[in-house]
C-alpha cells in the first residue's frame, strides 16, 4: 500500500471509531438555550443515559460570574420573555425542593452552575431519578432553565435562585 492509500485509511479508520464511540453511548437529548430576562446567555446542554444516571453537559456563555441555579423545568415552552412558560421545576414524584443529592428534591434539581470571571461556564454532572424517555420521569419535551442567582437547595418552591436568563427545549437530536 502506498503512503497516500495508507494516511487516507487512517483517516476513514479515525472517523469510523469516533462515530462508533459517539453512537455507543446510547440515545441523547439537547438543548439550545436561549436569552431570556434581558440576558446576554446563549449555550448548550447534551443529556445522554450512562449506568442508570442522567449525564448532563453544558456549555454556557453571557452569565454573571459566579454560581447559577440550573433546573429541569416542566413544560417545553421558553415562548415567554421570562421563561415562565416553562412552569416549575420538573417534579415527577411529588417532593419539596432540596439538595439534588438529598431524599427529598424535586427531579429536576441539578447542581448549581459555575461561571467563570468571564462569564463562560463548562458544566458536566449526573443526576439520578431522571432519563431521556419514560411515562414519570423522562425530560424530553421538557426544558431546562439557567437562573441568575444560586439555587440555595432550600427555599420553596425553587431555591430562591431569582429570575430565569436562559431557557432551551429538551429534544432528541
Amino acid at each position: 500500500m502506498n503512503r497516500h492509500a495508507t494516511y487516507a485509511l487512517s483517516v476513514l479508520s479515525i472517523a469510523f471509531l469516533g462515530a462508533c464511540a459517539t453512537g455507543m453511548g446510547g440515545p441523547s437529548a439537547s438543548a439550545d438555550l436561549a436569552a431570556r430576562s434581558g440576558s446576554a446567555v446563549s449555550g448548550n446542554v447534551v443529556f445522554s443515559e450512562a449506568g442508570g444516571k442522567l449525564r448532563v453537559e453544558a456549555t454556557v456563555a453571557g452569565l454573571t460570574p459566579g454560581e447559577h441555579g440550573f433546573h429541569v423545568h416542566e413544560a417545553g415552552d421558553c415562548s415567554a420573555p421570562d421563561a415562565s412558560s416553562a412552569k416549575g421545576h420538573f417534579n415527577p414524584v411529588g417532593q419539596p425542593h432540596g439538595h439534588y443529592a438529598g431524599p427529598e428534591h424535586h427531579g429536576g434539581d441539578m447542581p448549581n452552575l459555575l461561571a467563570d470571571a468571564q462569564g463562560n461556564a463548562r458544566y458536566s454532572a449526573e443526576v439520578s431519578g431522571l432519563s431521556l424517555s419514560g411515562a414519570t420521569n423522562g425530560i424530553v419535551g421538557r426544558s431546562v432553565v439557567i437562573h441568575a442567582d444560586p439555587d440555595d437547595y432550600k427555599s420553596q418552591p425553587a431555591g430562591n435562585s431569582g429570575k430565569r436568563v436562559a431557557c432551551g427545549v429538551i429534544a432528541v437530536r
